[in-house]
């Protein structure tokens, strides 16, 4: 009988370092996070870079987070910047173009950009990472909606305020450590020499 071979994870401390530095930072600074982020709007306002983000991207995850609250059992319709829940005494929910989760492309893409730095993968696996993680980012930030919304309906605003403020910033974090951990150990291959 053969012995089976266990795949080795190769793991890059360097993207790992970062995230953990982003980490510290974020929860060191979280005080200062909103003028920070408000810094960065303006700064995406200025360049006109929100039209795009407000006018196309919003009402399709006004739609998406729409259809996940419906599935879990939510009465829901939606316009294009609002979500409805409910039918007697609607609650009204404003999904605007700030909130849909940039930041966390740009943690992802931060960490992407020295994550598959160099030339020790191959190209296509570099590709396949790179789509999984935007994906995964983009996903994880339409439940970050849906986790809110579904809060806030169900048990007020000051709960929602706390997902909104801490557990979606350690969701996607958390996410990222997940996200580096599977492609280092199952999506990205050494180039053989």
């Amino acid at each position: 009988m053969i012995a089976p071979k266990f795949r080795t994870i190769s793991v890059s401390r360097n993207t790992f370092v970062t995230l953990f530095l982003i980490l510290v930072l974020i929860l060191m600074f979280f005080p200062l996070m909103a003028t920070f982020n408000d810094i960065l709007t303006r700064i995406v306002i200025n360049l006109k870079g929100y039209y795009l983000i407000r006018e196309y991207v919003v009402p399709f995850e006004v739609r998406l987070t729409a259809v996940i609250l419906a599935l879990l059992g939510v009465e829901v319709a939606v316009t294009r910047e609002y979500v409805v829940l409910g039918n007697n005494q609607p609650f009204i929910a404003e999904i605007i173009w700030n909130c849909i989760g940039w930041q966390s492309i740009l943690f992802f893409a931060i960490t992407a950009f020295i994550g598959l730095q160099g030339n020790k993968y191959t190209n296509l696996s570099k590709f396949k990472a790179f789509l999984i993680g935007a994906l995964g980012t983009f996903w994880v930030n339409i439940l970050r909606i849906v986790l809110v919304i579904f809060v806030a309906y169900n048990f007020g605003q000051l709960p929602a305020t706390i997902v909104h403020d801490y557990g979606s910033l350690l969701a996607v974090i958390g996410w990222l450590f997940f996200f580096w951990w599977f492609a280092y150990g199952f999506v990205l291959e050494e180039k053989s020499l």
